[in-house]
């Protein structure tokens, strides 16, 4: 992924007058990922017609190689819709995932274009939508829709104080795709970012509300378990294990075959860090991955 300079990206507000879907309402798109300077910039979409591409003459400019220099455009349609138009860009506009030839978006609509997703807002509180955006971004991994591993982390130190305290035994799911870097090399980053979302997605359909899901980083991926003993979480890494090589990842037709290998620690009462009980998952994940992949050891 690339981090963006602050000068990569601009919007041009002056070639057109602005107009709104309605009187009271107002229309955006926030930058929510990749990281970088440039994550949380909100451009106010004021033109009747908005192009989005590499090329320094686009209205929005995303200086990323995975973008065209014209990749998509943005319209006003006579009754006050938003349309997004891919522009024959070479890898594609994406909307909620999905790759489209033209799309209406409609608010909370996810629209990717090369390595970098943004949010469309649009109604009569944007400033107020965006600000929620804002504070996501502080939580919420852009491309997986997971926890970020910051929040995971504040989150494991408040369960592990409560299960030292209470005697509950708290459980952590770590683990990551086997052979990544081959989808990339072979595919593409585009279609690892891919695998990357529809992991998210389906893991996140398992999870319940108590149990923290988050991205810890690249592929990798923890889950983090209050009042769960050894035996539950083993039995549950083993179900996520069987559910993801059963699910067929596709991108643009091609189907990747994934797999994950998953390392499962304990611990109630024990007086240990953070960073020790990490570890302890981490080791196992990694004899996970020794003794041949897509398997679970705790």
């Amino acid at each position: 992924m690339n981090d963006f300079d602050d000068t990569s990206e601009k919007t041009r507000v002056t070639d057109s007058v602005a107009i709104k879907p309605t009187e009271s309402e107002q229309d955006v798109l926030v930058q929510i990922y990749p990281p970088g300077p440039n994550m949380g910039r909100k451009h106010v979409l004021t033109g009747r017609f908005i192009t989005l591409g590499r090329d320094p003459s686009s209205d929005i400019v995303v200086g990323s190689d995975s973008v065209s220099r014209r990749h998509a455009r943005l319209s006003r349609e006579p009754g006050g819709d938003r349309l997004i138009t891919d522009l024959q860009s070479t890898n594609g506009s994406y909307v909620n995932e999905q790759q489209i030839i033209a799309e209406v978006l409609t608010n909370g609509d996810q629209v990717k274009i090369g390595d970098t997703i943004f949010k469309y807002l649009v109604g009569s509180d944007v400033e107020t939508a965006y600000h929620e955006e804002i504070y996501k971004m502080t939580i919420i991994d852009g491309l997986t829709q997971a926890f970020n591993k910051r929040y995971f982390l504040e989150a494991l130190e408040r369960e592990m104080s409560r299960a030292q305290r209470y005697g509950r035994p708290l459980s952590i799911l770590m683990f990551d795709i086997d052979h990544f870097k081959r989808v990339n090399d072979t595919s593409g980053h585009l279609a690892g970012d891919h695998v990357l979302q529809a992991l998210g997605r389906l893991i996140s359909t398992r999870a319940r509300r108590e149990e923290i899901f988050a991205r810890y980083g690249g592929e990798e991926f923890v889950i983090l378990l209050p009042e769960t003993p050894n035996d539950g979480a083993m039995e549950l890494a083993e179900q996520l294990r069987k559910r993801v090589a059963s699910y067929t990842f596709v991108f643009e037709g091609e189907e990747i075959p994934i797999t994950v290998s998953i390392g499962v620690a304990t611990v109630s009462t024990e007086d240990i860090t953070e960073n020790e009980f990490v570890r302890r998952v981490d080791e196992k994940l990694y004899l996970a991955k020794a003794e041949g992949r897509n398997c679970v050891r705790g």
